[in-house]
C-alpha cells in the first residue's frame, strides 16, 4: 500500500489568506485541491480496540497490550519547513516532547483547548481536542464525535502536542468552540482527511489543514526533513501541507526501523536507475 507513488503536477499558492481573524475558516470560493498521497490514511476507519492489522489485541478484562506494543525508540524524528520557516518539529531533543502517559494521567495534565496525540505500534497516531470535563472531540470513523478521553484513547498512551506545530494558536475558548461546532459532521460533510488535520485546524484555524485548502501553482514550498541518524537526514518536498502530513503520518505508522528500510531500498533503486541511464547514454 505504501509503495505506490502517483506522480502528478500540482499548483502551489502565494499570498493566499489562511485564516479568518475570528478563528472560523470561511469557505469564500472554490479552491483547487488535487492531492497525491503515498497511502490511504485510514486511522479513523479502524477500531483500535479490537483485533486489526495494527496489532492492538484485547486481553482479558478489556485491557490492551500497548505496553508491549509501543516502543518510543521507534519514533520518527522530523521537521517541517514552509520555505525557510520551521512550522513543525518532533524531536527527542525538545524537552519531554515524545514522553507518553496513560489516559488517566493525561486528564490531570490537560486544559481545555489542548491537543492530545495517542500512539501505538503499527497504527496511525490519533489526535483529539480536549474540551474539558474529561471529554475530547475528534475525527473517528468518518465522523466528528464527542467522547470521554479514556474511551477515545482505546487503551493507547498519549501526550499533549500543543508545541509540535509552530503556528500561533487561537484562544482556548475558540479552539473548544471550533471543535464543538463540528460535532456530528460526517461522511461527505468532512473537510479533513484525518484526525490530526482536524485537531490542528481547531487549534490554529488555518485552511492548510483542510482538504484542498491550498492552491497549487508550480513550486513545492513544503519540506519534510526526516532525521535518519544524529548526522544524517533525508528531505522530501511537497506542494501542500495536507500531502506532507499524510506522508509523515505514514512514516509514524510504519515506525522508524521500517521507514529506514523502505527508504534505503528506494534510494538504492534510484541509484541503480541512474547508473543504467548513464550506461545507456
Amino acid at each position: 500500500m505504501g509503495n505506490q507513488v502517483e506522480k502528478l503536477t500540482h499548483l502551489s499558492y502565494r499570498e493566499v489568506p489562511t485564516v479568518d481573524p475570528t478563528g472560523v475558516d470561511k469557505d469564500d470560493g472554490p479552491r483547487i485541491g488535487v492531492s497525491y498521497i503515498f497511502s490511504a490514511d485510514d486511522d479513523d476507519l479502524e477500531d483500535p480496540g479490537g483485533q486489526n492489522p495494527g496489532g492492538m489485541n484485547r486481553l482479558r478484562g478489556g485491557t490492551l497490550r500497548e505496553e508491549l506494543q509501543y516502543d518510543p525508540r521507534d519514533e520518527v524524528e522530523c521537521s517541517v519547513y514552509y520555505r525557510d520557516d520551521c512550522v513543525y518539529e518532533k524531536s527527542f531533543g525538545v524537552g519531554e516532547q515524545l514522553s507518553t502517559f496513560s489516559p488517566e494521567n493525561l486528564l490531570n495534565k490537560c486544559k481545555p483547548g489542548d491537543l492530545v496525540e495517542f500512539v501505538a505500534k503499527n497504527q496511525y497516531p490519533h489526535w483529539v481536542v480536549y474540551v474539558g470535563d474529561f471529554q475530547v472531540v475528534h475525527l473517528y470513523r468518518l465522523e466528528i464525535t464527542n467522547s470521554f478521553m479514556t474511551d477515545a484513547s482505546q487503551g493507547r498512551r498519549g501526550r499533549i502536542v500543543n508545541d509540535q506545530y509552530k503556528y500561533k494558536a487561537l484562544s482556548p475558548e475558540m479552539v473548544v468552540q471550533n471543535a464543538m461546532e463540528q460535532v456530528g459532521c460526517k461522511d461527505q460533510e468532512l473537510c479533513w482527511r484525518n484526525s490530526e488535520c482536524f485537531a490542528a485546524w481547531c487549534r490554529y484555524g488555518k485552511r492548510e489543514f483542510k482538504i484542498g485548502g491550498e492552491i497549487r501553482i508550480g513550486k513545492q514550498p513544503y519540506r519534510l526533513k526526516i532525521q535518519l541518524s544524529e548526522k544524517k537526514s533525508h528531505t522530501l518536498e511537497f506542494q501542500s501541507l495536507e500531502d506532507l502530513i499524510m506522508e509523515r503520518r505514514r512514516n509514524d505508522q510504519m515506525g522508524k526501523s521500517c521507514m529506514l528500510q523502505e527508504l534505503s531500498s528506494h534510494l538504492q533503486t534510484d541509484q541503480e536507475e541512474t547508473r543504467t541511464d548513464l550506461n545507456g547514454n
